[in-house]
């Protein structure tokens, strides 16, 4: 378990490529186009963590120590190691893998893929206001990949289920309730000072040290700590 936890998301870079390799020479051409649509958008979200956490990788620095501004242990406070390794891997593989096996479920699946929406306004705006830059780990594959196969999830169900268009407008609440229990919420409610978990050194920065760093010792808040969120 202490391995997993420290490598997961390099153990999701190799479901990847297992995924890629299933999907290639047997699962695009057997699957029907719905779930194969899903397991397309969950491949997105495993390239989605390799770049927050491995290439360019430094999202714990990003959100300890650029959002949260913590200075008693921002190795593992508010954001640590075991929280990171719950949040993306048993509730999130959990959530998108239920998507995939009940494709039919087109709400389901809609709040699977509108994930993204979430991760725009965290990723396009908030990370990249904190770091006043234009790009932060895990915006390209937000951009380049779960977009896109969110676009084509919406045109198919529109083109080819039309009796189940409706429940695409499931997917927007049910895309930030996902999220808030998959990730946001855990944060809040696992976050504790004495816990025995913090990110290692090659994990915990990444893009953009230096500036981090250079944001971490200013003395302006945070927008987190400007609407009071500690």
């Amino acid at each position: 378990m202490k391995f997993w936890r420290r490598y997961w998301y390099l153990i999701g870079g190799v479901l990847f490529v297992f995924l890629s390799f299933f999907m290639g020479l047997w699962g695009y051409h057997k699957l029907p186009r719905i779930q194969t649509i899903l397991i397309f958008s969950w491949m997105a979200m495993l390239v989605h963590q390799v770049e927050e956490y491995a290439f360019p990788g430094g999202m714990p620095s990003i959100t300890n120590m650029a959002a949260f501004r913590e200075k008693e242990d921002p190795y593992k406070y508010p954001f640590h190691a075991q929280q990171c390794f719950i949040c993306n891997v048993f509730l999130c593989y959990t959530f998108y893998i239920l998507a995939v096996c009940f494709p039919n479920a087109v709400w389901l699946g809609a709040s699977q893929v509108l994930c993204v929406l979430v991760q725009l306004l965290a990723h396009g705006l908030l990370i990249n206001y904190s770091l006043k830059d234009f790009y932060n780990p895990g915006l390209g594959a937000t951009v380049f990949l779960q977009v896109p196969v969110a676009v084509y999830y919406f045109w198919y169900v529109v083109n080819y289920l039309p009796e189940k268009a409706g429940q695409l407008w499931i997917g927007i609440p049910g895309a930030f309730v996902a999220m808030i229990l998959c990730f946001i919420a855990p944060v809040f409610l696992m976050k504790n000072k004495k816990n025995k978990y913090p990110f290692a050194e090659e994990e915990m920065y990444g893009y953009k040290k230096d500036k981090i760093l250079e944001i971490y010792h200013d003395s302006k808040p945070s927008i987190l700590q400007k609407v009071g969120i500690k």
